[in-house]
């Protein structure tokens, strides 16, 4: 995901969802996977936030 669809997934500015972003990605670099930046993973983010809770219930 680019920080744009970041930002409108969770409603919230382009800045701070770099931020998140980055948090993201250094968490992913912990675990040793390779992280680009700007960019994070759908199914990592999706994990890591409430959303990804929610849609797994409505499955």
């Amino acid at each position: 995901m680019k920080v744009d669809e970041v930002a409108e997934e969770l409603g919230v500015s382009k800045s701070y969802a770099y931020k998140i972003v980055q948090k993201l990605n250094a968490e992913l670099k912990e675990q040793g996977f390779l992280t680009i930046s700007g960019r994070v993973n759908k199914q990592y983010f999706m994990e890591r936030t409430c959303y990804g809770a929610i849609r797994k219930e409505r499955l």
